[in-house]
């Protein structure tokens, strides 16, 4: 039976069997009005994929419940992927409202565009181990387009923080020159880098 092969695999995962086959027995309808009681189960979305899986596909509701479950995971797969992307632009979205403040806070303490720009390169350096430009190869990004276009979230909400870390630090240590500023942001890139390797967090293998 599909059901006895289902359930024998929900055994052996470790699951249990009254969560996802409740057996729930019901009532049917004899000849001259009697009634006798049979076997019945309230099956979870889970035990249906099983049975569905283990099923005969010449079936008709099997190969419904098939092309059915088939189609939902589809459908999950492409959400999951939409929700990602969406988390990813966010944070470069806030990324980029960071590196704004901090580049006022920079201006304000003697750093033009020209030394903020060399100020972010040498915080990437720090963050990703390697030049930004040789990085950019790396991974075929445009000339044109900024690094963290193209990073996983997790990188993205890495050199966010740094830049947080170092708009913050820039005005209560009050620092004032790019070298002294250029320092520090060197070094909070390096803490985001030794603490994300510790952690094992996944995706910071590009970091």
């Amino acid at each position: 039976m599909n059901i006895l092969r289902a359930s024998t695999k929900v055994w052996n995962a470790g699951s249990s069997l009254d969560d996802h086959f409740p057996d729930v027995r019901k009532m049917i309808n004899l000849a001259k009005g009697a009634v006798r009681e049979v076997d019945d189960y309230m099956l979870t979305r889970y035990a249906c994929y099983l049975i569905a899986q283990n099923g005969d596909s010449r079936k008709p509701e099997i190969s419904f419940a098939q092309n059915y479950f088939a189609v939902q995971t589809r459908v999950a797969e492409i959400v999951e992927t939409r929700i990602h992307e969406l988390e990813r632009v966010q944070a470069r979205a806030k990324l980029a409202q960071t590196e704004k403040i901090l580049s006022g806070v920079l201006f304000e303490r003697g750093v033009d565009s020209k030394g903020f720009a060399v100020i972010r390169s040498k915080g990437d350096q720090a963050l990703f181990n390697i030049d930004t430009n040789l990085l950019k190869r790396k991974y075929k990004v445009p000339a044109s387009r900024p690094l963290a276009d193209f990073l996983p979230t997790v990188c993205i909400k890495a050199k966010d923080l740094a830049a947080e870390m170092t708009s913050v630090k820039t005005q209560t240590k009050n620092l004032f020159g790019q070298k002294k500023i250029e320092k520090e942001h060197v070094d909070n890139n390096r803490a985001i880098r030794k603490m994300l390797h510790e952690r094992e967090i996944e995706g910071s293998n590009r970091v």
